[in-house]
């Protein structure tokens, strides 16, 4: 997004049109929108940019709910922005420690600092970016006890800031179609600037779940967030906003619960042993944070194969930090025979799932050519060091 698409979204022509918009379902029903608009007598300039906050509207309701309805957005603001669930959780490390102004440098759309602010916290949200900057006061504005600031996260007086919230960004600058940066130095702001503001105060820090872990502080507590499956982000909390004993922990939300798993340090991975009945995916938050072991452990399971993170058991445990299967089959490994072998079992619907192994799901599935009327889930991996198929079925949770 443009300046200048900006300005026509925040007036008051393009606000009421926005909120008029029904809500955006396909590309067919934009083009009769656009036209409708265009017989009405609106400019192209305007039409271009309430549609395209519509649009981003309905793809920020994965993340904000029915929120989104009334808030603006960029693509790359959006794209980074902390799902509301877990921004609500972020927010409640700082009512915990008992602060009352905090500080969220780099708010991008504003996503964290709403969650702060509907706390009854005060909080100060700083962002570079005009654009962005313009957009976290539109969203923050039925906040009174929030503030929007359009400055660099480097420039800002911490003197009577109780707490700092920082979510660096990490893709290159633009409001639409950015590239990831892998450089953490180049970071806005950066990590190195980030961890030094920690130092002797209270700070939590987004970062992407992917993080080289040697990067991580000794003083911080790693904490990997995933929701409903999917690995979003590791948090990295400081001072009273680190919980004592834990270094690590694997956060999963879903849209009605949590669970975590905690621990003081990354746990010793379990015993390798033979295949058992039951197979274990652990969550990637558990993965990430080095507590298969623990997991295993709670499970009464061993490891597969040294560096692989499969689990497997001989009784069905359920458990919300792992998916399980049941072991039905071992199948041939080698492509020609595995195909023959699924096509003996009238199987024509396979997903493929793998660990340990050089394998294009996608493109081994096409190779398959496989045309049965029968589906099933098929798991490529090492047992013992061993390049194995497993034929698997996903146990209830």
């Amino acid at each position: 997004m443009e300046r200048s698409e900006l300005l026509e979204v925040l007036s008051a022509d393009g606000l009421r049109l926005l909120d008029a918009l029904p809500p955006y379902r396909s590309a067919d029903d934009v083009l009769r929108t656009v036209s409708d608009l265009r017989k009405a007598g609106h400019s192209p300039a305007l039409v271009a940019a309430v549609l395209t906050q519509a649009k981003l509207r309905a793809k920020a309701q994965s993340k904000f709910g029915p929120f989104a309805d009334r808030m603006l957005f960029t693509e790359a603001g959006l794209e980074q922005a902390t799902r509301l669930a877990v921004a609500a959780r972020h927010a409640g490390r700082f009512a915990s420690a008992g602060f009352g102004r905090i500080a969220d440098l780099g708010c991008g759309i504003g996503g964290d600092a709403m969650a702060v602010a509907a706390l009854d916290l005060e909080v100060t949200a700083v962002e570079a970016d005009e654009v962005t900057a313009a957009i976290a006061s539109y969203n923050l504005a039925p906040f009174s006890n929030a503030t929007v600031l359009h400055d660099r996260a480097e420039n800002i007086d911490l003197r009577g800031i109780d707490g700092v919230f920082l979510d660096p960004a990490r893709r290159t600058a633009g409001h639409g179609q950015t590239s990831r940066i892998s450089d953490p130095d180049d970071y806005s702001p950066s990590l190195g600037f980030a961890f030094e503001i920690a130092t002797g105060r209270s700070v939590g820090v987004k970062l992407g779940p992917g993080l080289d872990r040697d990067l991580i502080p000794s003083s911080a507590e790693a904490q990997w967030v995933s929701v409903d499956g999917q690995l979003v982000e590791m948090g990295l909390w400081f001072g009273a906003l680190a919980r004592p004993g834990i270094r690590r922990a694997a956060l999963l939300v879903t849209s009605d619960d949590a669970h975590e798993l905690t621990a003081s340090q990354d746990s010793e991975d379990a015993d390798t042993g033979p295949l058992g009945e039951y197979l274990y995916e652990p969550d990637g938050a558990v993965i990430r944070a080095r507590l298969i072991g623990d997991l295993a452990r709670a499970l009464d399971a061993r490891m597969l194969s040294d560096g692989i993170a499969y689990l497997t058991g001989d009784t069905a445990v359920s458990t919300p930090f792992a998916v399980g299967f049941r072991v039905l089959e071992t199948l041939p490994f080698q492509e020609r025979d595995l195909k023959r072998a699924l096509r003996e079992r009238g199987i024509g619907t396979l997903e493929i799932k793998k660990r340990g192994v050089d394998v294009d799901p996608a493109a081994l599935r096409k190779r398959l050519s496989l045309s049965g009327t029968a589906s099933a889930t098929i798991v490529l991996t090492r047992v013992g060091g061993k390049h194995t198929a497993l034929l698997v079925e996903r146990l209830a949770r």
